[in-house]
């Protein structure tokens, strides 16, 4: 999955299926904060959608920023998959 960090609309982009997908972000002290996931109104592949979010959180590991779920699917990922939890900001709980 090719995933292209579009700084200027501060989202990751992916294309899956000729459909856009994307999350829109914002980065402070270190954080950064996955506010807003897009998908088409007739996109239902939860499973790309967390391939998705695991490659964002690659990226998010190698800068070496804390993640801050604020959008429900994003914290419904950290609750699914218990091993992403150590990147969460100490006080944050899921």
């Amino acid at each position: 999955m090719e995933i292209k960090d579009n700084e200027f609309q501060r989202q990751f982009e992916t294309t899956v299926d000729d459909q856009m997908l994307s999350v829109e972000y914002s980065v402070q002290d270190r954080k950064i904060f996955l506010t807003r996931v897009n998908t088409p109104d007739d996109f239902d592949n939860d499973d790309v959608v967390n391939d998705f979010l695991k490659e964002i959180l690659a990226i998010a590991e190698e800068k070496k920023l804390r993640v801050v779920p604020v959008h429900p699917k994003v914290a419904s990922f950290f609750r699914k998959n218990p091993v992403y939890k150590e990147m969460l900001p100490p006080g944050i709980r899921i």
